[in-house]
């Protein structure tokens, strides 16, 4: 793969990996450290990625596994702030203060919430309803089962549910 192609193929990834990334180790600088380093790699199998089905998932998959590294080398961090966290992005567009706080704190539950699924949970939610793959590329990229997939993201989806309906309808429990 010559330089022109790896930059057609390859490097428009780079959001998508910065995000996953970023889902997963919560700090922005890493995670482009992250993807640097996975970039590094894929230009230096370059000529062997012609041979790779599924270049997105082969990416995603060396990404995953370098986060889970450097997530298992470092110490639990503490946060005291949600955004250094990753937890409270700013919204582009806020209509008014009220309904900030109300769209912050909600943002927050749902991160929290996908925080405390188990990592496979965490990572097969994040690829299907953050990134937007299907059930059958995210069962190519996890070398997975389509339906196992899918049944993953159901259960996920009913864990982070519940644990929001907890928090903003606490008379149903």
């Amino acid at each position: 793969m010559e330089a022109t192609e790896f930059k057609i193929r390859i490097l428009p990834l780079g959001q998508k990996l910065h995000r996953f990334a970023r889902s997963i180790i919560k700090d922005v600088h890493e995670a482009e450290d992250i993807v640097q380093e996975i970039f590094l790699k894929l230009w230096k199998l370059r000529d062997k990625l012609e041979q790779i089905e599924n270049i997105d998932a082969f990416a995603f998959r060396m990404t995953r596994n370098l986060c889970l590294d450097r997530i298992k080398a470092r110490k639990p961090q503490l946060y005291d702030d949600p955004v250094e966290a990753g937890l409270g992005e700013e919204v582009a567009y806020t209509p008014d203060p009220e309904d900030q706080v109300i769209l912050r704190d909600a943002m927050e539950q749902v991160h929290s919430a996908m925080d405390r699924l188990p990592e496979q949970q965490k990572t097969i939610i994040h690829l299907r309803d953050i990134e937007g793959y299907e059930y059958e590329e995210i069962a190519d990229m996890l070398e997975m089962e389509v339906n196992t997939v899918r049944v993953t993201v159901s259960r996920a989806r009913k864990i982070i549910r519940e644990s929001i309906s907890k928090v903003y309808q606490p008379w149903k429990i």
